[in-house]
């Protein structure tokens, strides 16, 4: 029988009691969510866990699963994809919302239509884009959900590649949006550097032949430090929509604002959210990557135990105007069962705060633990005996 083994570490971070409670924040967005990534804190919930249209945040699962399939090696960067007639009836003109200004039987690559996707959100890329690697849009959006259930977005459904409305069969929450823009930054960083933080690209020619530049519409890329992400959202049923994220003395957060009424308001509203999730709140350093923070029991290893250790350097979260003690306890699963890969996540840290709640980050096996054979469990087992 397994058990959860929990250890209250005996470190002492400070002994000044916290001194003031969480910054407060008045969203002018109907939802609001923020999340530090450096802690996992969630620093503002204003109906995170509220379903809602995406309009072209749902972009951003598109992007991400073809992110993924790229690091597989099953999909290239210089692949091209050929616009169909028909596709580009359908997502061409006013009627079709943002667009990349794509043609009729042109070639596109893999890297074109994905800054047609993430810089332009062009819905006639995302369309062409699904198609090329699934063959039709609806076996794309079979992809998109298989990953969002991977992910756990499990108040996710994804009915187009685009977000365009569909009678309510796509809806995502804030929660789960913040959840993607983690996976997309964490899993594929290379490829989310390339894509999300251009400011502009250019594509197509107009009527008299001239090239068409488009801007990013990220209202927070240039106006906050270490912008770099992610993307914004509008139908008339969803109002104004942004999930972003910025980087700031190596601490990231991610947000995601839903329901505003204007596209300047977006601006206002994306830049003001952002800049109090740096300022309101501070990283307090815990441990450094590398640092073995405890031992874990092992079970049927050659070794008797493994040393937990930061995968990268560990802080928690707090207001910035307290200092105070926070309460630090190692939870794990255990006995961990041998082989045990070195780098396996295999325990989490798990800090308590008053004003921001647990936070909980992961640690892994500092070193491999091979099983044991026979005479292995014996020798163990007898220096278990004996104590």
């Amino acid at each position: 029988m397994r058990t959860l083994f929990a250890a209250t570490l005996a470190i002492s971070l400070t002994a000044t009691p916290l001194a003031a409670g969480a910054p407060r924040y008045d969203s002018a967005a109907k939802i609001a969510y923020m999340q530090d990534m450096s802690s996992g804190a969630v620093l503002y919930d204003k109906g995170g866990s509220t379903r809602m249209p995406p309009a072209s945040m749902a972009k951003m699962m598109t992007a991400h699963v073809a992110f993924r399939l790229i690091q597989q090696g099953k999909l290239k960067l210089n692949q091209k994809f050929v616009v169909k007639p028909e596709t580009w009836e359908k997502w061409h003109g006013p009627k079709a919302g943002s667009t990349m200004f794509l043609s009729p039987n042109e070639q596109v690559s893999v890297d074109d239509l994905l800054h047609g996707i993430v810089t332009l959100s062009g819905n006639d890329a995302c369309v062409v884009l699904a198609e090329g690697i699934a063959g039709t849009e609806e076996a794309f959006t079979d992809l998109m959900n298989a990953e969002a259930a991977r992910l756990g977005m499990k108040d996710s459904h994804f009915g187009t590649s685009n977000g365009w409305p569909d009678e309510g069969r796509t809806y995502v929450t804030a929660r789960d949006l913040v959840t993607l823009s983690r996976s997309t930054i964490e899993e594929t960083p290379d490829l989310y550097k390339r894509f999300y933080s251009v400011r502009s690209f250019t594509w197509g020619q107009t009527m008299g032949g001239s090239a068409i530049r488009q801007d990013n519409r990220n209202p927070i890329l240039g106006r906050i430090a270490g912008a770099d992400g992610l993307k914004t959202g509008h139908t008339e049923e969803a109002g104004y929509g942004f999930a972003g994220s910025a980087i700031q003395n190596g601490r990231r957060l991610v947000m995601v604002v839903a329901g505003l009424d204007s596209f300047n308001g977006r601006i206002e509203e994306s830049v003001r959210f952002m800049d109090w999730g740096f300022k309101a709140w501070r990283a307090m350093p815990l441990f450094r990557k590398g640092a073995t923070v405890e031992q874990a029991e092992v079970q049927l290893g050659w070794a008797g135990t493994v040393p937990l250790v930061a995968p990268r350097d560990l802080a928690v979260t707090l207001p910035a105007a307290s200092s105070g003690a926070v309460s630090v306890r190692v939870v794990y699963d255990g006995p961990i069962k041998a082989p045990i890969a070195k780098g396996q996540e295999i325990a989490r840290l798990v800090v308590s705060t008053r004003d921001a709640g647990e936070q909980v980050m992961p640690l892994v096996a500092g070193e491999a633990v091979s099983e044991a054979g026979f005479f292995g469990r014996f020798w163990n087992g007898l220096k278990n005996f004996l104590g």
